[in-house]
Order: structure tokens, then sequence, then C-alpha cells
């Protein structure tokens, strides 16, 4: 079952934003996107909070996300968070599919 995970990352003085700065400059994000079962792996900022990095994470299933967490790109990125002092807060959602109630308010 297909599932996806937001992470807010926050730091100060731009440490989040650093961090997903270099997250991609490395390579790591381009390693998750190649990993097997690896959907969605992208950063955005919150309009509200310049502290903040939320990453929309999303995996085929939770196998694939297990192989990921035991992988040695999962410890390049542990060494990332602790370099720029990250917090975190996670949010993990089911995908739903084929759900035609909302096509009405959805513009293609």
């Amino acid at each position: 079952m297909a599932f996806t995970i937001n992470i807010y990352y926050t730091g100060s003085n731009g440490s989040a934003k650093q961090f997903a700065e270099e997250m991609i400059s490395s390579g790591i994000v381009d390693e998750i996107r190649s990993k097997k079962g690896n959907l969605r792996y992208e950063y955005f900022s919150p309009l509200n909070d310049n502290e903040t990095i939320l990453l929309i994470d999303s995996w085929e299933n939770q196998e694939a996300l297990d192989e990921h967490h035991k992988s040695e790109t999962m410890n390049k990125i542990m060494e990332l968070r602790n370099k720029y002092d990250l917090h975190m807060k996670v949010e993990r959602y089911i995908l739903e599919e084929n759900n035609d109630k909302d096509k009405k308010y959805i513009k293609d």
C-alpha cells in the first residue's frame, strides 16, 4: 500500500534550507529517487515559516521504505541532519486511489 510521509525539518538561521540544498547538491536526493519503491522525494518551503523545510516523501510500500532506512544513504541523511542541528515533525498518510468525489473541484 502506497503512502506519503511529510517531514518538517526545522532549524535556525537558515539551516533547514541549507540542509535541503546540500541534500540536492551532494546527489543524495537523486540516490533516494532512484531507489526501488520511491514515488516522490521533494522539498518545499512553507510561506509562513522561513526556518522550516517540508519534505514530501512517498513510497510504494513499507518494505521499500524499510530498505531505504537500512541503506548507506540513510546514514548520510542522518549525518547532515546532525550537521545542521535540525528537529523534525513527521506525518504519515495512506494514499487513496480512484477518489472521484473531488474530481469536479480539480482543474486539469
